[in-house]
């Protein structure tokens, strides 16, 4: 309205989608992953197992896996596809059907490879270590999720997985300091830890990526559509002529 230009609407709605878009994913990011956390706290309880979390890890994952990717996907870089999208009506809630299912669907997943963490250190040894290896797969199960809360289909081996530079850090900067609390023994008395062998590390890494799998299998089982909805070819038709309005204008 200000500079009497039809392309700065359109602009001005890509905007607006992209920032929905960021919060909807920041939010699937936190709830999702703190379901997890509930979860195997709860599946613990009723089995009759020790705590798998100390306060301390608690703390940790709020205050570092929790913050750090939930504020880069709050700075995604904004793309055009989202005009891709149908126009949501304005009484919609954030907390729609398939996005609830998503959150469901993911926390679930985060939780089942942290207590198979737990169960493997546990059988093995004890609950020192059952703990440890718990504490490890949801942090980093928690890193790697961010990437899968980036977009509705996988960024894995496409040029978007790179194109955050703030989530990269994000994940880099949390996979060191989890790696660091679980290996360097001068902080395992502040982090209520026991040293991992080679052989545990891996298999929390591995568990932590095999989580990202399992969700999206499951997602494309079920037909999930998170967070945005479906595709309306006769929205995109019209987003076709806005565009080409646009540049005559």
């Amino acid at each position: 309205l200000s500079d009497d230009n039809f392309a700065t609407i359109i602009q001005a709605v890509v905007n607006g989608r992209n920032v929905y878009r960021n919060i909807k994913n920041a939010i699937l990011f936190l709830l999702s992953g703190n379901m997890a956390a509930i979860l195997a706290v709860l599946y613990t309880s009723l089995a009759g197992l020790p705590v798998p979390f100390a306060p301390v890890h608690l703390l940790f994952i709020n205050l570092l896996t929790d913050s750090l990717p939930a504020i880069a996907l709050g700075v995604e870089p904004h793309s055009k596809a989202v005009m891709e999208q149908r126009p949501r009506p304005m009484s919609e809630s954030i907390l729609t059907k398939p996005y609830l299912l998503s959150i469901a669907t993911e926390g679930v997943s985060i939780g089942v490879m942290t207590m198979a963490a737990f169960l493997i250190g546990y059988t093995s040894q004890n609950a020192a270590l059952a703990s440890t290896m718990a504490f490890g797969t949801l942090c980093m199960s928690r890193l790697v999720h961010g990437f899968n809360c980036k977009d509705d289909k996988p960024v894995i081996f496409t040029k978007r997985f790179f194109n955050n530079k703030y989530l990269i850090g994000a994940f880099v900067l949390g996979m060191i300091l989890i790696t660091s609390v679980l290996m360097i023994p001068g902080l395992h008395g502040m982090f209520k830890v026991v040293t991992l062998s080679l052989k545990q590390l891996m298999t929390v890494y591995g568990l932590a990526l095999l989580n990202e799998i399992f969700e999206r299998e499951i997602e494309t089982e079920n037909g999930i559509e998170k967070r945005n909805g479906k595709t309306d070819q006769g929205a995109d038709r019209i987003y076709g002529i806005i565009d080409r309005l646009s540049v005559e204008i």
